[in-house]
């Protein structure tokens, strides 16, 4: 099985909407928070050999680990985290990002984290922790990688 996250939905926008629609299924943020911790276990297997340094996202409280591979002008990203909740939420962006253009990618502003709730309903660490993982996926859209 591949580690690489393939898209659900048809593009970022779609996936954000959709994301918002099933988030707000739910009362409050207690619930919301299994929601997100239950997306993180069914991220696909992230190899051991990719949980170093050259993975890891800096700034984040909890340990969090990111590839890329580009396929066919599409961007696949894969992820994990030692944290529950924390997984979720790669799982969250992953579900936005992986699997498209480099160009959707960089376009799809990471304000939908804010716009949905979900900064504000962290703690500063996570919240701050998100972000970062936004911006390291924004970074590998913006660096030339070969193709796989």
């Amino acid at each position: 099985m591949s580690p690489y996250v393939v898209p659900q939905e048809a593009s970022a926008a779609a996936a954000i909407a959709a994301i918002a629609d099933e988030l707000a299924l739910f009362d409050g943020w207690e619930d919301r928070y299994r929601y997100i911790i239950d997306l993180g276990h069914d991220l696909p297997p992230f190899p051991r050999a990719w949980m170093d340094d050259a993975h890891r996202v800096a700034g984040c409280q909890s340990r969090v680990w990111l590839a890329a591979e580009l396929r066919d002008g599409r961007l696949y990203l894969a992820g994990a985290s030692d944290a529950a909740i924390v997984s979720g939420l790669v799982a969250l962006l992953l579900r936005v990002y992986s699997g498209r253009t480099q160009a959707e990618i960089a376009a799809a502003n990471p304000r939908f984290l804010t716009e949905l709730g979900l900064i504000g309903a962290l703690s500063t660490n996570r919240g701050n922790g998100v972000a970062a993982m936004a911006r390291r996926i924004h970074a590998m859209a913006h660096t030339p990688m070969p193709a796989a």
